[in-house]
């Protein structure tokens, strides 16, 4: 099916990297094959499954600068049916480096259609900005799921990226192309608080796109994980928030399968 979702919001700690890491594993653990796409210069990804980005030949900023296609540069996780495009600082050079080149902005969907067939879906983690990378993220994917943290800054920027994502599926239809919003996802909710359930309702007032059921709590099982080089389903699979993405897996293969 090769279905390609990217995990976006400009806002930085609102859980992206640590959606696209648990989703990729908890559709694995469900026997789905799965391409997990880097392109945070922080490679964060890599760590949090236990990656040597040192160790690495090449990175995706390979294949933005330096024409390498993805095969050459997936590599295999030690967790199963989840290969990777990883990510380094080196990436945080290429919006620079393409400023001339007018087909900036489609240089990952070109390389990942060669290879998404092989796959049941690929996940595209996305950096803290709606920069050059965001928006190859975006040209890729098919669809879009919006992390927002349960905190009452979580409203703050939402304008500025629905705004681009429309850009972005206005250009598409052009193309015969379309990008949806697979959903807005909750994320880092602390039952115990007030806050959090107010600003839910506050973003459910304002964002009229679709809201995933489930909800991503605050847990420390999913804070520890990467500093073992695992995702929480693998790291504490009974953890609440294991179990959170488990039912978010179901979710994302019931609006796609």
């Amino acid at each position: 099916m090769g279905k390609i979702i990217a995990i976006s919001n400009q806002k930085g700690g609102v859980g992206k990297t640590t959606t696209s890491v648990n989703l990729s594993s908890a559709l694995a653990i469900y026997g789905k094959k799965v391409l997990l796409v880097d392109l945070d210069p922080q490679g964060s990804v890599a760590t949090s499954l236990g990656i040597e980005k040192s160790n690495l030949e090449y990175n995706v900023y390979d294949i933005f600068c330096n024409n390498k296609e993805a095969k050459d540069i997936i590599i295999k996780s030690d967790v199963a049916n989840i290969d990777v495009l990883p990510a380094t600082m080196d990436l945080a050079g290429v919006e620079f480096k393409l400023l001339d080149n007018p087909f900036r902005n489609y240089i990952l969907e070109k390389a990942l259609n060669k290879v998404k067939g092989q796959y049941d879906y690929v996940i595209i983690d996305t950096p803290p900005s709606l920069g050059l990378l965001t928006l190859n993220a975006l040209y890729a994917a098919n669809s879009v799921i919006i992390p927002v943290q349960c905190h009452f800054l979580a409203i703050e920027g939402l304008t500025q990226l629905l705004n681009t994502i429309r850009i972005v599926q206005k250009n598409k239809r052009e193309n015969r192309k379309s990008l949806k919003i697979e959903g807005v996802l909750f994320t880092m909710l602390d039952r115990r608080v007030n806050t959090g359930w107010v600003v839910m309702n506050e973003v459910k007032e304002y964002f009229k796109e679709g809201i995933f059921e489930t909800i991503i709590q605050s847990n420390a099982a999913a804070a520890m994980a990467p500093c073992y080089g695992l995702p929480v389903t693998k790291y504490q699979p009974q953890s609440a928030s294991s179990k959170n993405y488990k039912l978010l897996a179901k979710e994302v293969m019931k609006k796609n399968e």
